[in-house]
């Protein structure tokens, strides 16, 4: 029975391979980790539901560490780019550093060596946009804001606005901490980012 059941998987696995060829790595925070959800409920997971339906060369791997910054990011970057060999990428950081007042060239310096890399390693790129509370007054979340749409134009990647702020102002959105989404919003958030990155799951997927 034991030999049977092996044979059986052994059959079924190269179909299974075939049809998830193609790698999308999410390197994110808290947001995108699912932290205070139930498991499977995030938005990275609703995503990989929809590849499977709308793109089904398609998987997705998620990255995501709660409370992990730019640099924690870039020091995680290159060892997930070695093991999945994505095709493509989304770069979800700088919301934690915005919180501890990481200086705006920092976080800038971190984004664009991950981009880079990403790019090196044959992968698209998409930036998402990190929410910025306003501890740190205005003319710091406007700096931070700006650099993601600077660094964007300048490695000519596909940005994503905000996925989050639309939730963050919306009633019954939120779970009690006031700054992570809750299990209703992760649907929006989803919405919110697959309009920029639709057109790029092809598979092969290929840099432009």
């Amino acid at each position: 029975m034991n030999y049977r059941a092996w044979m059986l998987l052994l059959l079924w696995l190269p179909g299974w391979a075939a049809a998830s060829s193609c790698t999308l790595l999410i390197v994110g925070d808290s947001l995108s980790s699912g932290y205070g959800l139930a498991t499977g409920s995030g938005w990275v997971d609703r995503l990989g539901t929809r590849l499977k339906k709308r793109a089904p060369d398609w998987q997705v791997v998620n990255a995501s560490v709660s409370g992990d910054t730019t640099q924690n990011g870039l020091q995680r970057l290159k060892p997930a780019l070695d093991r999945h060999k994505p095709q493509g990428v989304l770069l979800e950081l700088g919301g934690n550093d915005a919180m501890r007042g990481i200086p705006p060239a920092e976080i800038r310096k971190n984004l664009l060596a991950m981009i880079r890399q990403a790019k090196a390693a044959g992968a698209w790129v998409a930036l998402l946009e990190a929410p910025v509370l306003p501890n740190y007054g205005k003319p710091y979340a406007d700096a931070v804001s700006k650099l993601y749409v600077d660094v964007a134009r300048e490695e000519k990647i596909v940005r994503v606005p905000c996925f989050v702020c639309g939730v963050g102002v919306t009633a019954g959105m939120m779970q009690a901490d006031g700054i992570h989404p809750n299990e209703k919003a992760q649907s929006r958030m989803l919405d919110a980012v697959w309009p920029h990155i639709k057109s790029r799951l092809r598979c092969p997927a290929k840099q432009s």
